[in-house]
């Protein structure tokens, strides 16, 4: 320690002092159990822990007093405050306890110091010194504490994120292993949820958005977020700002049973992609059918290929003009009028062009499952 008030204390003191240190300490003790946190009987580690805190402090204050100035002693205030945040007690109790022992400790010295006959002045340093050697003792206890809180912090995010790892593992973990590491990392696994696949520079600060019962790990390029119950009222739009107030992007998986997390995760980062550079969120479920030909974008193209193989053989500019015509055509469900007004074009070539298309397709055209494929193969080469 620096300069203390209690440096300054004439060293004589320690004679009047140290013979009362045993009962000072046994009612600084006994005053201690006021504190409803120490209520219970100073037993174990627990009474040896409180009683070793109360002879250090005694000690190694009059020690300081004698020698006028800083004596190496122990962490014992650090070590207990880092008790208190594992036992799960606020540091107010144990601070409570130090300003209890500080007045017990005033008063029995005060009466010691009179009956010896010290200086009105020496008193009053002495009394300074008390509280000041206390807050000391408060401070370094305070710094145990948060040291503690930080490190069960610190743990608790490591299993947190071993838990996001293992839900969306495929192969899938063991259901049971999975509860496991979830109790530990102290996260109720939910009924239902979702993943958010978060990519862009600023995906860590749109992790540090998303509501506070969300888990979160990096994977390669991303951040895989689960996010409980993503369906409940406020749930959606809570993720959505997160993201765009972050300046990110993210897809989000579709619902499922916790066990199915993966499930949702492979959806989150297909919809990620049609994301593109954006600052948006795009949910899976809305663009479930474009993700579907997205997932294999090769059979896709051959389906386009083979559906579409009549026009493969015109000029491309016959080939365009057709193709427009077509997709117009079944969006318009066959309507001649609303196709060539959608087109731009006079009806007579509206109808001339569907009559090339019938030489093309046949009675293909007139099949509900063969316009269904036809549709879905324009699709699939507007977006190829």
């Amino acid at each position: 320690m620096a300069d203390q008030p209690w440096h300054e204390l004439p060293p004589a003191i320690v004679g009047v002092l140290r013979p009362i240190l045993a009962d000072v300490t046994d009612e600084m003790i006994e005053a201690v159990r006021t504190v409803p946190a120490y209520g219970r009987p100073l037993e174990g580690a627990f009474g040896a822990g409180i009683r070793a805190g109360v002879q250090e402090a005694l000690t190694h204050f009059l020690a300081e007093v004698q020698a006028g100035g800083p004596v190496e002693r122990s962490d014992v205030y650090t070590a207990l405050g880092r008790g208190e945040m594992r036992a799960g007690r606020s540091l107010d109790s144990l601070l409570s306890a130090y300003r209890i022992g500080a007045r017990v400790a005033w008063r029995r010295f005060a009466a010691a110091g009179v009956r010896a006959g010290l200086e009105p002045d020496t008193l009053y340093l002495l009394a300074e010194s008390i509280f000041a050697y206390i807050d000391v003792l408060s401070a370094e206890s305070a710094e145990g504490h948060a040291m503690e809180q930080s490190a069960a912090a610190s743990a608790a995010e490591l299993r947190r994120r071993r838990l996001v790892r293992m839900l969306v593992r495929d192969p899938p973990a063991d259901p049971g292993a999975i509860e496991v590491v979830a109790s530990e990392a102290g996260w109720l696994l939910p009924r239902t949820l979702a993943a958010v696949a978060i990519g862009g520079d600023r995906r860590e600060a749109a992790a540090l958005r998303l509501p506070p019962d969300a888990v979160a790990e990096s994977i390669g390029e991303l951040i895989c977020a689960i996010v409980p119950d993503p369906d409940g009222p406020g749930r959606r739009a809570a993720i959505e700002r997160a993201i765009v107030a972050a300046g990110a992007r993210g897809g989000l998986g579709t619902t499922v049973d916790w066990s199915q997390a993966r499930v949702s995760f492979a959806r989150a980062r297909a919809a990620l992609e049609l994301a593109g550079d954006s600052v948006a969120l795009i949910a899976a479920r809305e663009h479930a059918g474009t993700l579907l030909l997205a997932s294999d974008p090769r059979l896709a193209a051959e389906l386009a290929a083979d559906r579409l193989e009549p026009l493969a053989e015109l000029s491309p500019g016959s080939r365009h003009r057709l193709t427009e015509t077509l997709r117009v055509w079944l969006a318009e469900q066959g309507r001649l009028g609303p196709v060539a007004e959608r087109l731009g074009i006079h009806p007579q070539t509206a109808r001339y062009r569907l009559g090339r298309l019938r030489e093309l397709f046949g009675d293909r055209l007139d099949e509900p499952d063969e316009r269904f494929w036809l549709e879905l193969a324009l699709r699939v080469r507007s977006t190829s």
